[in-house]
């Protein structure tokens, strides 16, 4: 999968920049097309000969070149490649990365890339565990980027302990796993509902929710990356995603919502419920801004259309129904007959009990229950790290399954 791949490598000032040839190498035997940006710190341990010689590329270590007063376009490069790695990648690079920093070509081209980016991180056992490390990596996994783990062994120190630089190979399959997915599921569609709808009171009012709609989000880009073509239907949100794949569709109300659903649902073949819908709306909208003192009335609500139920009732066999469950009590139980109630093939429950999930948070804890009740408990992650979690169960339980049948 890494044939005629542009990878662009960073390489930053730790003892594990010896890897980077080995890297550089194995990358090359896999057809990659590699480029490398070097720190002036990586320069201390690495010659830019030797990687300039196994990548057969100049290697890029400043901004312009000395010599020949080359500019060296960060720009550009984050434009040219299908991902940035940054291997080995020390703790001050990660936190500048992480706090946006940008005093070097490396820092500023991955400001600028718009391709998927990876570290690996390396270095000593109390620097990899320091908390302010540690915050750094949880920043850049919230960002969108991928981590390589330090693996566990002898470090320069004579420590021994998690901060070691994964090794080449485990990185280069690491990479080739990562391309595998991103044509997994061409020519299929995948439609999403996330946020919260409003419900108007009157022309300045409604009933809401706080969903943030990051969640819905993060599933497009998910389902998008793996080739599918994403049809996002947004309830109001601040959210916002760059992608060819998704088509945003934005709609305020619960039917809006409902009429967006039915109108692309025939043509899908995964429909993920990641929407806060409203349950009730008012039955008498004013035409009018109420004025304070009529604000002390009763307000008459009725139902809005069960979506997640409607759609149960339409799809096919050859269609995937995911819900989505917020619980405060019993919530294992209600999930599971939602499941049923509504005719979905899985469901994700998310609980408020649980710190750091539910409504606004950038991360959340799920538990993704199947027809047959099978479930899969999951721990507190990044709203991105479970969207891909959802994808590979979706990809699981329907896509290989009907290309077996």
């Amino acid at each position: 999968m890494l044939h005629g791949k542009k990878i662009l490598l960073g390489v930053t000032g730790s003892i594990a920049a010896y890897k980077a040839a080995y890297l550089v190498r194995l990358l090359r035997k896999k057809g990659a097309v590699v480029k490398v940006i070097m720190t002036s710190g990586a320069a201390q341990f690495i010659t830019p000969l030797t990687l300039g010689t196994l990548s057969t590329y100049p290697v890029l270590t400043e901004f312009a070149d000395d010599q020949s007063g080359e500019w060296n376009n960060h720009v550009e490069l984050g434009l040219w490649a299908d991902l940035l790695i940054v291997a080995p990648a020390t703790a001050n690079t990660i936190s500048k990365m992480a706090n946006g920093i940008c005093d070097n070509l490396l820092t500023a081209v991955y400001l600028s890339a718009r391709c998927p980016v990876v570290v690996a991180p390396a270095m000593d056992l109390d620097m990899h565990d320091h908390v302010t490390t540690q915050d750094s990596i949880h920043k850049l996994k919230r960002d969108g980027v991928l981590v390589i783990d330090a693996e566990e062994g002898e470090l320069a120190s004579g420590l021994q302990g998690v901060g070691r630089m994964a090794e080449p190979d485990h990185i280069v399959d690491f990479l080739d796993r990562f391309f595998s997915k991103q044509n997994q599921l061409k020519d299929y569609h995948v439609m999403i509902t996330a946020g919260p709808t409003y419900e108007p009171i009157d022309p300045v009012r409604f009933i809401g929710n706080q969903s943030s709609g990051k969640m819905g989000y993060a599933l497009a880009e998910a389902f998008a990356f793996r080739g599918a073509q994403v049809t996002l239907i947004s309830g109001p949100s601040h959210e916002s995603v760059f992608h060819q794949r998704v088509n945003v569709v934005h709609v305020t109300t619960a039917e809006e919502m409902y009429q967006a659903v039915l109108s692309v649902y025939q043509n899908t073949d995964v429909m993920v419920l990641a929407a806060a819908v409203a349950d009730y709306r008012p039955k008498n909208i004013s035409p009018t801004k109420l004025k304070k003192k009529e604000l002390e009335i009763t307000l008459e609500l009725e139902k809005t259309r069960d979506i997640a139920a409607e759609l149960g009732k339409l799809k096919t066999n050859k269609q995937f129904l995911v819900g989505f469950a917020l619980e405060t009590d019993h919530a294992l139980e209600n999930a599971k007959n939602k499941i049923k109630d509504k005719k979905l093939d899985a469901i994700v429950l998310n609980s408020l009990q649980n710190p750091g999930a539910g409504f606004q948070h950038d991360t959340n804890q799920v538990t993704i229950i199947d027809k047959e009740e099978n479930e899969i408990v999951g721990t507190l992650k990044t709203k991105r790290a479970i969207a891909d979690d959802i994808v590979d169960f979706v990809y699981q339980q329907f896509f290989i399954k009907k290309y077996k049948k």
